[in-house]
């Protein structure tokens, strides 16, 4: 397939990035979000810049090398993460990283979560692993992520967040929104014996249903 880019990618990454903090999936500065452009470079959001007074100025582009080429500010410190998966991925146009509460408690437990809704293997692509642990903004963290990612929306980041990916930065974000809803439900039910699997059948016709959206 050819690679996948996104239309008007500044304005997709800063809407993105607002609606990820009104959502409640990060808090103040934290967290990143970024679009594929069509000329191959990146559109990131700017280091400790709050999501609620970024403008379009404030939004960084950068090359697949990490080299800055429009932007008076910094890039995200988890540039290498974003880089990572769009070189692994042609199919991916955005990538967001985020600290969202119950997908990061279990990220910081270092435990899977389970693919125990039906509908969440359709959007995601089955239970979401965590990553190898590797220090923030390490290139390391971007590895160890997309070796997760291969047949997944999402991951989840050992002791800090998730990352996720789709065709562009608002697919992310409904992914993010998915993993984090699932993960709550999935903690809740917890207090009542545990999630029940699903049948394997089930799980293996919907993961083909994602892997089918993802490169469509």
């Amino acid at each position: 397939m050819t690679v996948r880019f996104v239309e008007d990618a500044r304005r997709a990454v800063l809407e993105t990035a607002q609606e990820l903090l009104a959502k409640g999936l990060v808090e103040g500065t934290s967290g990143n979000v970024s679009a594929r452009m069509a000329d191959g470079n990146i559109c990131i959001t700017p280091s400790s810049v709050d999501y609620r007074v970024m403008t379009l100025e404030d939004l960084v582009v950068i090359t697949p090398g990490a080299e800055v080429v429009e932007g008076e500010r910094q890039p995200s410190s988890e540039k290498h993460l974003h880089l990572a998966c769009y070189a692994a991925f042609e199919e991916v146009g955005g990538v967001i990283h985020s600290h969202a509460v119950h997908a990061t408690m279990f990220a910081v437990a270092r435990k899977p979560l389970p693919a125990a809704i039906d509908e969440f293997t359709v959007y995601v692509g089955g239970d979401v692993a965590v990553t190898e642990y590797t220090p923030s903004g390490s290139v390391e963290m971007g590895v160890a992520a997309v070796k997760c990612l291969a047949d997944r929306g999402a991951a989840l980041l050992a002791s800090h967040g998730m990352v996720a990916i789709g065709k562009s930065p608002a697919d992310a974000l409904h992914i993010t929104a998915v993993v984090e809803r699932t993960a709550e439900i999935v903690q809740g039910s917890m207090a009542l014996g545990g999630p029940n699997p699903l049948p394997y059948k089930q799980n293996r016709d919907f993961a083909g249903v994602y892997q089918y959206m993802r490169t469509a």
